[in-house]
């Protein structure tokens, strides 16, 4: 019988590599509301600031419950996993929408009773994964949603009028991601896990806050040691980066992040906005992106030297402006370690495992609004 499946050329043939073959195209969904006194307190709480946990809770569980349905799906016969798998929200109205998509796999010979993984990794992905002796087990998620609130608003705002960290901001930047980070770590050992690996994170926001989402494949390593059953390790490295790291001796260890909020200053904003004027170097700004990126990368410096890491490898920043002369300034990176012993299965990855797919559908209409498609080209 003929499958539909959303695997590509390159992911099947990585998939075969290793013995699999793909599945069917699996979906689960689950439409929830917050509700009238839920919205009432979600609201008071957004005014007080942090983390909003009637909303962080239903989040989760509407999250949980598309990705149980998902599992469910009639069409696994059979198959021992489920890859690809992704935790989206969508919203409609006051309603929001959890929708969870993958593929199942199956393996040659094989006619499973129960499926043994789920996975975020796609089919390449997973063959990286599965090649440097990471072994799936569960798809693993970590959530927080939050608000900066009324209060560090206005505390935030005064503190805008002069240069340099707004600490109101940073702490709950901060706080908010390292709730995400523990919380993937909390249902990875759950699993039964030593490590999640391939994790993606995405903020996302609604309903005047934000959710900040960490999404990847908690799985098991015989290279760590027992402490990492309590404290799983965590990395934001691609699978195809964590094949190389292995492949050289090194296993993730942690997840780090630094975040910094600063203000250019009310008379520094005013000096920048005249030099802006002329051509040159805007001093101000320069210092001012200068000592919020030396913070963070601090944050992340201590990070590491906290969990024993040999370096830090992958590391990414982001400037965000916030707004009123204020920016935010994100690092993250993967702490990583030597480990005696720790190596690929084999000795170079295939080229079908590290190519990217084209896309050979375009949607153009949407940039062409209000015209014709159809229309004949003037001079035809």
């Amino acid at each position: 019988m003929a499958i539909n499946t959303g695997f590509s050329g390159n992911e099947i043939f990585c998939l075969a590599k290793k013995g699999m073959s793909p599945g069917e195209l699996v979906i689960g969904n689950s439409v929830w509301s917050m509700g009238f006194f839920g919205t009432i307190g979600s609201g008071l709480k957004t005014l007080a600031g942090g983390e909003v946990e009637q909303v962080t809770e239903i989040v989760h569980d509407g999250r949980k419950a598309a990705l149980e349905r998902m599992e469910a799906w009639s069409d696994l016969r059979g198959a021992i996993g489920i890859s690809g798998v992704s935790s989206e929200l969508i919203q409609h109205g006051g309603s929001m929408e959890f929708l969870s998509i993958g593929s199942a796999v199956h393996r040659e010979g094989v006619m499973a009773n129960a499926l043994e993984f789920t996975s975020s990794a796609d089919g390449q992905e997973l063959y990286c994964q599965i090649d440097s002796g990471f072994h799936p087990k569960k798809f693993a998620f970590g959530n927080v949603a939050y608000s900066i609130g009324l209060g560090g608003g206005i505390a935030g705002a005064f503190r805008g009028l002069a240069r340099g960290e707004i600490k109101e901001y940073s702490e709950i930047f901060n706080h908010t991601r390292h709730l995400a980070i523990q919380r993937i770590q909390n249902d990875a050992r759950q699993h039964g896990a030593n490590c999640v690996v391939g994790i993606r994170t995405s903020i996302i926001p609604f309903q005047g806050m934000q959710e900040m989402v960490m999404v990847g494949t908690s799985s098991r390593h015989d290279g760590y040691d027992a402490s990492f059953d309590g404290s799983p390790a965590t990395s934001d490295l691609t699978c195809e980066e964590t094949w190389n790291m292995v492949n050289l001796g090194y296993l993730p260890i942690r997840l780090v992040l630094g975040c910094s909020i600063y203000s250019i200053g009310f008379v520094g904003g005013l000096s920048a906005a005249f030099k802006s004027l002329a051509r040159g170097e805007i001093d101000e700004m320069t210092r001012l992106v200068y000592e919020a990126r030396e913070n963070a990368l601090h944050h992340i410096a201590q990070d590491a030297a906290a969990c024993g890491a040999d370096d830090v490898v992958g590391i990414k920043t982001y400037v965000y402006q916030l707004g009123n002369g204020i920016i935010e300034f994100l690092a993250i990176g993967t702490a990583v370690k030597k480990i005696p012993g720790v190596k690929t299965v084999s000795e170079s990855l295939p080229a079908q495992a590290v190519m990217r797919d084209k896309d050979t559908f375009i949607n153009t209409a949407e940039t062409i609004r209000g015209r014709d498609l159809n229309e004949a080209k003037k001079g035809n």
